[in-house]
């Protein structure tokens, strides 16, 4: 069996690349392929293309050493990572795109023995496409040991990391590994143990494509009671940070915090997968979905009363990242608030505050009547102060400064 030396890790964003430096970290020989020109040439230069602490350390050590380097085009490797997004099409099932066009880049290169990992948070059976794709574009191989042609070996590793926390919990979690094959399971294992200290739980391919559907789920779940809690404390006149933290004293209970929505590549994804694959039995999750994705819409009810009577109301946004003290925006509630805001109220100003950006994103840029500013320039003027994200340049602010402004706080930070 093939001696893991060689490592091709495809795709460089927020868990590919922390996986090729650990990887290469660890002794191996690592090549990490994205399509995006100006990323591969930030990373041949030491260099991380997004925020993410201890990482950059790593990156330009394994650069300078000679054990990490970045191209566009798929290398000959003893074992390939696959990490690519994997979005969700208009009608919420699973855009495997992403995957097809990785397998298409490594299938020229494969001569038999390699083994192929797929780390991308999939839908149940997206490894078996994987595969399957494979042995289409290579019909001189096989995934079945019976057949008697040179074999690959699939697996599927889910990352089960937090932004912020990546370079430690790679290292630490547990890992679930499940295999289309048992000798994939053990061969994926083998490589992950090159660095991995937690617990290394080995099951078949589609077990451990649901599990990290299910763990997403459950918190999305409990993040819906939670914020369909603050609705109706809302209506109420309860405060419902109070409330959770009193009702939190049971010794089984533990509800998590409410917010303008749910963000992020995971949790606000992941659940769909479980619903596109069973809809007619997947009721709550479906309803825990919906009523997130419900929040952000009540959020901008609440700025639009507070608004009445103002002819061009000053409002200041603070955050657009889906969760505080990073600079990821994927799938962020607080940025799809402002987006919508800029268009219900064209006479309004929004002065967005994002201190771990440098400019909007693409769905903001352009705006008129939206624009990135400093903490003081948009706390000024503001009429409403909407509070998106808990980041803790937020969290520190002079109470002061909102004195005789209408204050949303999404967070219950400033209780």
């Amino acid at each position: 069996m093939k001696e893991i030396k060689d490592v091709a890790v495809i795709g460089l964003g927020y868990i590919g690349l922390p996986t090729a430096a650990v990887l290469a970290a660890n002794g191996l020989n690592v090549i990490g392929v994205d399509v995006k020109e100006a990323n591969v040439a930030a990373i041949n230069r030491g260099e991380v293309p997004f925020v993410e602490p201890d990482l950059g350390v790593q990156v330009a050590g394994a650069v300078s050493q000679g054990m990490l380097k970045a191209t566009t085009d798929t290398p000959p490797a003893d074992a390939y990572i696959v990490a690519v997004p994997t979005p969700f099409n208009a009608d919420r099932t699973a855009d495997l795109s992403y995957i097809d066009a990785a397998a298409r880049g490594i299938a020229p290169q494969l001569v038999g023995d390699e083994l192929i990992i797929l780390e991308s948070t999939s839908p149940p059976g997206a490894t078996k496409h994987l595969g399957e794709y494979l042995v289409e574009l290579r019909p001189d191989l096989s995934l079945d040991p019976e057949s008697g042609l040179p074999l690959i070996h699939v697996a599927h590793c889910p990352e089960r990391v937090l932004p912020g926390r990546v370079m430690i919990e790679l290292v630490t979690n547990d890992r679930i590994i499940g295999g289309l094959t048992a000798v994939a399971a053990e061969r994926a294992r083998d490589l992950y143990s090159a660095f991995c200290k937690g617990g290394m739980h080995l099951t078949d391919a589609t077990t451990a494509e649901m599990a990290k559907l299910v763990e997403n789920s459950y918190r999305d779940v409990n993040i819906a009671f939670a914020n369909e809690l603050s609705v109706i404390s809302d209506r109420l006149g309860i405060d419902v940070w109070e409330l959770i933290e009193l009702a939190n004293h049971h010794p089984r209970v533990n509800i998590l915090q409410p917010g303008p929505g749910v963000g992020g590549h995971c949790i606000a994804v992941d659940p769909w997968f479980i619903v596109s694959s069973a809809p007619e039995d997947a009721k709550l999750i479906r309803q825990a979905r919906e009523t997130n994705d419900a929040k952000p819409r009540w959020v901008l009810d609440r700025v639009e009363q507070l608004s009445t009577g103002k002819k061009s109301p000053k409002i200041a946004a603070l955050g657009l990242a889906f969760k505080a003290n990073i600079d990821d925006l994927r799938e962020s509630p607080a940025v799809s608030i402002v987006a919508d805001l800029g268009a219900r109220m064209p006479g309004a100003t929004i002065a967005v505050v994002e201190p771990h950006v440098e400019e909007l994103p693409r769905s903001l840029a352009g705006r008129g009547n939206v624009n990135l500013v400093s903490v003081e320039e948009g706390l000024t003027d503001a009429d409403i102060v909407l509070l998106l994200v808990d980041h803790d340049a937020f969290k520190t602010l002079d109470r002061a400064v909102l004195e005789g402004k209408e204050v949303i706080d999404t967070r219950g930070i400033w209780r």
